[in-house]
């Protein structure tokens, strides 16, 4: 997994409340086993219509938003089934985080399993960003991950509040395997010993 310390990117705003892994990555597409190739099906109901046409409304079919990397969504965001491919399906389309005032359990925690960082904001803090990714076209946040702290160029700056571990975790770029391979001396050791 990379490591995570500052990222830039472009805001797309989903502006739903209790957004479900079902939403996320519908459930006819979990027949595969890697963990790439989820991306293109992200949000699939929600982007394209019965024939198979895009539905211009919905904001990750807009042009002012391709390439976005930050995902901004209300409260609950990974809400339902605990399949990890909602994670998987959001990291290979290209964000690397999650910004909402509540996520599910277990999607939160899988997010930092699989290198993406969910950030969670007052409503308040988000109604403020959902006002400006609306208003500014092109809108960027910084996230810097060292100083918990997000900003744009116009002056914004809010704190956030995340677990130290999860934070280390994400900024050696570790997951629970790597976190497990920095003991390998130790346990070849003991795999010796026995």
């Amino acid at each position: 997994m990379d490591s995570f310390k500052t990222h830039t990117g472009l805001v797309v705003p989903v502006d739903r409340v209790n957004v479900d892994t079902d939403a996320i990555i519908p459930k006819q597409f979990l027949k595969r086993i890697e963990r790439t190739g989820f991306g293109q099906f992200l949000f699939f109901e929600w982007r394209w219509d019965a024939e198979g046409k895009e539905i211009p409304e919905f904001t990750l079919n807009q042009p002012r938003y391709e390439g976005a990397s930050v995902l901004l969504s209300r409260a609950n965001f990974g809400c339902g089934s605990s399949r990890e491919h909602a994670p998987w399906a959001i990291m290979d389309f290209g964000f690397k985080v999650v910004i909402a005032p509540s996520y599910a359990d277990i999607f939160y925690n899988n997010c930092f399993k699989n290198g993406i960082l969910p950030i969670r904001l007052s409503e308040e803090e988000v109604d403020e960003l959902f006002k400006r990714a609306e208003e500014n076209e092109g809108y960027q946040l910084t996230v810097d991950l060292n100083n918990k702290i997000i900003s744009d160029e116009r002056g914004l700056k809010i704190d956030f509040e995340l677990n130290e571990h999860r934070r280390q975790f994400l900024l050696l770029g570790l997951d629970d395997i790597g976190l497990t391979l920095q003991h390998a001396d130790a346990i070849a050791e003991y795999e010796a010993r026995h």
